[in-house]
């Protein structure tokens, strides 16, 4: 079995994975999103503390595995340098006092194979990574031969739900919370303008956005800076309807140049139904196949480092307690 750590950023997260069967043998993931709610996002210094306390009280559990262990996995990058540090410690430990050899795991390949927890990895395949960090459209050909074809220029698709839930004190993670305002909103009230529409790029823009956003609030505010609970579920539902038909119109364009055979949309921001739906209705249009992982596997988890680390084990992919650092970007897999 492999021993797999996730902490690139507010979840703490253990999993022990078969290396043969790919089944999930122990999986806990302890979220930090009260504790961050109050500040609006994630504070870094903070979420490494939480880790500290709560990854060592999941290890805990996973004892009774140790005997069977063959490697220890781990997320190294991309994230949060002090929380991936957290997790990166705690491997090189368990590598040491276990005497196992140690996998680090690039986070993002982590959510391609969130599509294949407990399955065969369908490879090649066409990725909408779409996350609190990261808007990228991905070419996966195989585990080390992944290509990054479209990316945001500034904020990412979860980033903005996050910031614009923040601007009328809804709470965090932004996700969730919008898409519920949403559904009691309506998403023709106001005209926000889509980013980069006239653009023959594909690549992704959302701070534009965010900023209509703003000065939409700001007009609507009262003498108190207030605004009415329909004025917040009409914004919601014209934000998602504007911040979807940018994600929509540029995956159009791809699958126009040539339409992918396998299709998948991963990431935390992946659970968001609208957006689901309308990618569901694509993929069915140009008889794409479509991939989705389960909604409690799409934000971070260690049962997605595990099972890249069951592929890199398989390839005598290892690196050593010296050499394994943490990097809060990548710009290539």
């Amino acid at each position: 079995m492999i021993l797999s750590i996730e902490s690139s950023c507010d979840d703490s997260s253990i999993a022990i994975t078969n290396i043969e069967t790919k089944e999930l043998i122990y999986h806990k993931k302890i979220s930090q999103e009260l504790q961050h709610s109050v500040y609006g996002g994630v504070v870094p210094e903070l979420a490494a503390r939480l880790h500290v306390e709560a990854l060592p009280k999941i290890l805990e559990e996973c004892k009774e595995y140790f005997p069977a262990l063959k490697a220890i996995a781990v997320t190294n990058a991309p994230g949060l340098s002090v929380t991936l540090m957290e997790g990166v410690t705690m491997a090189k430990a368990l590598a040491l006092s276990l005497d196992l050899p140690l996998i680090a795991v690039n986070h993002l390949k982590g959510h391609i194979y969130s599509l294949f927890i407990e399955k065969e990895e369908v490879l090649p395949i066409t990725i909408l990574l779409v996350s609190g960090g990261h808007t990228q459209i991905i070419e996966a050909n195989s585990l080390n031969d992944m290509n990054i074809i479209a990316t945001t220029m500034d904020d990412s698709f979860g980033e903005s739900f996050d910031k614009v839930s923040k601007m009328m004190k809804l709470g965090y993670p932004g996700g969730p919370i919008v898409q519920e305002y949403a559904l009691k909103g309506d998403e023709n009230r106001f005209e926000l303008p889509i980013p980069l529409r006239q653009s023959p790029n594909i690549e992704f823009s959302y701070s534009g956005l965010k900023n209509a956003v703003r000065l939409q609030i700001e007009k609507l505010e009262n003498s108190e800076n207030e605004i009415s609970e329909q004025d917040k579920y009409d914004i919601c539902a014209c934000f998602q309807k504007t911040a979807v038909a940018h994600i929509m119109q540029k995956t159009k364009k791809l699958f126009k140049q040539k339409a992918p055979k396998n299709f998948a949309i991963v990431g935390g921001a992946s659970a968001n139904i609208y957006l689901r739906t309308q990618i569901e209705d694509l993929c069915k249009t140009n008889k794409t196949n479509l991939y989705l992982s389960q909604l409690k596997y799409c934000s971070d988890n260690a049962a997605m480092i595990g099972r890249v680390a069951i592929e890199q084990y398989k390839q005598n992919d290892f690196i050593s307690i010296d050499e394994i650092d943490v990097k809060s970007r990548l710009k290539e897999f």
